[in-house]
């Protein structure tokens, strides 16, 4: 095995570990919860963008429900900017498992 030519590859791989990182942080996905009340956008990155709450469930006597809708969107967000983050972190390593990606 050429060392030269797997430190070559290690760094190919690395930039484009940086590429994706980069493109995922301009990518977003979307979750909904509550039948459609509460939408949560969030980057591939796991940084949430926008939280909408649809106003017919704003009940200031039931503000624990509303909490509650907005939790559940934000981490079905941050699952999903995880899920989309690993997907193309697997197609670029090629399955390996490389600790910190």
């Amino acid at each position: 095995m050429d060392l030269q030519k797997l430190m070559a590859q290690a760094q190919q791989m690395q930039a484009g570990v940086q590429q994706a990182q980069e493109e995922l942080a301009q990518k977003t996905v979307e979750t909904s919860v509550g039948g459609g009340k509460v939408t949560v956008t969030a980057t591939g990155a796991g940084d949430v963008q926008s939280i909408k709450i649809d106003p017919s469930i704003v009940d200031a006597e039931d503000v624990d429900f509303l909490e509650g809708l907005v939790l559940k969107g934000v981490q079905e967000a941050i699952a999903k900017g995880k899920d989309m983050a690993a997907q193309e972190m697997q197609k670029l390593t090629g399955g390996l498992n490389i600790p910190g990606l």
